[in-house]
């Protein structure tokens, strides 16, 4: 196994475990710039991307390159090793949906020029090219979009709402809530994620597949769970404006994984949420 990756939001200790592995190997790159690899590759997956708010609004510019120069290159290796390929999208490419819940058919309601455009549209071009390899140069592509997905080994600095709630509820700081709090998030546990993942790659569908945990819970509901969770905390939730383009539902059909991957989440959120705040706990 190879991984590339140049660090921009990733840190060496999440592969610590795996660096002494003599089938391990590590690659310090930026897929954005042309690679070659020696010897047999049977499948790429593709995830470089910043992915949460914080950092792609930091790094507009090499959002947008990984999206577009990133994917061309993993394709292109991809291609020339005769490789299966996987892209990681996201339900980001649905925008702020018009269609609820979200189905693989519904074609996205996009600000490209907005604020969250650089990772948007990244996305959507990524999909698009890929579309073009497995059409143009048959190359055996597959295309996740992940919905929210949450575990540990996230940052707990890294912007997006579960790890932020979890961070002041431990620290005993304000829950940070944006809006009213009436917005609605679907979480699922990053082992399920893995299994369709996994499932998918090894699939025959090259068209986009959402893979995500229908279970839809509003943003407040959600600072509540976390709050019950930290017996004595201190927090309470704070409310702030809410961001530009931010989406107001977000729940995926997950129908097409159901029928064609044999694919359903397993763990309930208070599983995953309890797993998960034992690890912050951990590196606080």
């Amino acid at each position: 196994m190879i991984c590339v990756d140049n660090l921009l939001t990733g840190h060496r200790r999440n592969i610590a475990h795996l660096l002494g592995d003599a089938k391990f190997r590590f690659v310090e790159h930026n897929i954005s710039e042309p690679i070659q690899l020696d010897g047999t590759v049977d499948n790429v997956l593709h995830f470089a991307s910043p992915a949460s708010p914080a950092d792609y609004l930091a790094h507009p510019i090499p959002t947008l390159k990984v999206g577009a120069l990133g994917t061309h290159n993993a394709l292109g290796l991809a291609r020339a090793k005769d490789a299966r390929f996987l892209l990681a999208s996201t339900s980001e490419v649905y925008g702020d949906p018009e269609v609820h819940p979200q189905r693989e058919d519904y074609w996205g309601h996009v600000n490209p020029i907005g604020p969250r455009g650089c990772y948007d549209e990244a996305k959507r071009f990524a999909e698009a090219i890929t579309m073009a390899y497995y059409r143009y140069h048959g190359v055996k592509t597959r295309i996740v979009r992940i919905f929210n997905t949450y575990g540990p080994r996230m940052r707990l600095n890294d912007g997006r709402v579960l790890p932020a709630f979890m961070s002041q509820v431990l620290r005993g700081e304000p829950m940070t809530v944006f809006g009213k709090g009436d917005q609605t998030r679907s979480f699922c546990y990053v082992t399920d994620l893995v299994d369709g993942i996994y499932r998918l790659l090894h699939s025959d569908v090259p068209e986009p597949v959402n893979i995500g945990n229908p279970s839809e819970i509003t943003v407040l509901e959600l600072a509540e769970e976390i709050i019950a969770m930290v017996p004595g905390t201190k927090s309470t939730v704070v409310y702030e404006d809410l961001p530009q383009d931010d989406p107001k539902r977000r729940r995926p059909d997950i129908t097409r994984a159901q029928t064609l991957l044999g694919w359903n989440p397993t763990i309930d959120r208070a599983e995953g949420l309890r797993r998960t705040l034992e690890y912050f706990r951990t590196v606080l």
